[in-house]
């Protein structure tokens, strides 16, 4: 018999503890990065997500969209202001991001998993109030922090078996839409669900220590000495701080995962091996 068949196999049974416990899971998924950029990368996530849901794991999927917001206010030669290095949302900026977020982008990742034989919706922040927000900074203009979840209509969309797929977009107590960091919408969401995971794929393997390896697991405090002492940095200072206000609102672990990877979130929930960096509570 050919060895492959037998060690996919083999990898198949490894994998019933995983399938079993992850069964009826709710698990939240950041796509951004390189995930997003091929058509390619794109369908092989679509078709996890569906294999998720199909061994009766629940998926949320989060994006983002920043390069493909850029390539259009390029397009429409509509310049940017920046406070300190981050962009100011006007008026006719946030049309151009809600365009292309609740647009363009989500309707891709609606039709890959769609076509993978997946049945997604797309929705935002705004529908169904999903997400109330404040705006962030006066400096920054229609950018949004989350202060107000509503996730009925997820849950609905979920005993409907279908996989929302989330913008991130919010509305404010005026009816005014925000622009919303991806990463934050996906703990807010994460944490609001009270998820059994949140799975923020990235274009850097996990989180590393002063060597440059891999920290495999970790917990809360460890993450903050590591930010305090420099070792956490740049961009992943947000992203490891959103595992921490998701842990706080009663996520039971975050991953910090190379999206780059094939099968990534796969290779997360269902073998040994796992991917990226895990960061929880101590298990007693």
């Amino acid at each position: 018999m050919d060895q492959d068949w037998i060690a996919t196999a083999r990898t198949l049974s490894q994998a019933l503890p995983y399938l079993q416990r992850y069964a009826g899971a709710t698990v939240v998924i950041k796509l951004g990065g390189h995930a997003m950029g091929s058509d390619e990368a794109m369908y092989s996530f679509a078709r996890d997500v569906v294999l998720m849901q199909q061994v009766g794991v629940n998926p949320v999927v989060v994006h983002g969209g920043g390069p493909m917001i850029n390539e259009m206010l390029k397009k429409l030669d509509i310049k940017s202001e920046f406070v300190n290095g981050k962009r100011v949302t006007d008026q006719a900026t946030m049309d151009v991001v809600e365009m292309v977020l609740s647009g363009k982008v989500n309707n891709r990742i609606v039709q890959a998993i769609s076509d993978e034989g997946g049945k997604a919706v797309g929705v935002s922040g705004k529908d169904a109030n999903l997400m109330i927000c404040e705006q962030t900074n006066p400096d920054l203009g229609l950018v949004g922090t989350p202060v107000k979840m509503d996730v009925t209509i997820l849950r609905d969309l979920h005993a409907a078996k279908a996989i929302p797929v989330i913008a991130p977009l919010g509305m404010g107590y005026e009816g005014e839409t925000y622009n919303v960091n991806g990463d934050t919408v996906a703990g807010a969401v994460a944490g609001a669900l009270k998820a059994d995971r949140l799975l923020l794929l990235t274009d850097v393997s996990g989180v590393k220590d002063k060597d440059g390896n891999i920290l495999t697991e970790m917990s809360p405090k460890q993450i903050d000495a590591l930010i305090a002492d420099g070792t956490i940095a740049g961009g992943m200072i947000p992203k490891t701080e959103t595992a921490l206000d998701a842990i706080s609102n009663g996520v039971r672990a975050v991953v910090i995962l190379d999206g780059r990877a094939p099968n990534a979130c796969l290779l997360e929930l269902f073998t040994d091996h796992g991917a990226g960096s895990l960061i929880r509570e101590p298990r007693d």
